[in-house]
């Protein structure tokens, strides 16, 4: 008899001690409250259990007969390229090369910067007090 790990001998002991703790009058009463807590939680496990299987085979009943085929992706259709050579593409200035994009700076002034609004008053204060020698 092997329960939750628990051997024969172990599950004597642990008795023993909670005949010991809670005695021969409250032992039946903690036995019957943790029978409906475990009978609880087998209900609720068997309810989850019956919600899973029920939304698993809706989602295999609606879903279509041939699951190879997926009507909302389209076959992409291959067409052929031509490369040009070089020697064509220097030859031929169909399209003007863009000019590159020039970064655009943006000034920033230092002394509205919270930490240096912070810095500067610490160093007025710094000022303000006089040196005591």
């Amino acid at each position: 008899m092997n329960i939750f790990g628990i051997g024969l001998p172990e599950m004597v002991v642990i008795m023993v001690v909670a005949l010991l703790i809670f005695g021969p009058k409250k032992l039946p009463e903690i036995g019957r409250s943790m029978g409906k807590a475990i009978k609880s939680f087998q209900d609720a496990s068997r309810e989850f259990q019956d919600e899973i299987n029920n939304s698993v085979e809706a989602v295999k009943n609606s879903s279509p007969s041939s699951p190879n085929q997926s009507p909302s992706i389209a076959p992409a259709k291959s067409e052929p390229v031509a490369i040009e050579s070089s020697e064509s593409s220097e030859s031929s200035e169909s399209t003007a090369p863009a000019e590159p994009a020039t970064p655009e700076v943006v000034a920033v002034d230092v002394a509205t910067t919270p930490a240096a609004q912070s810095e500067a008053t610490a160093t007025s204060a710094a000022q303000e007090q006089p040196a005591e020698a």
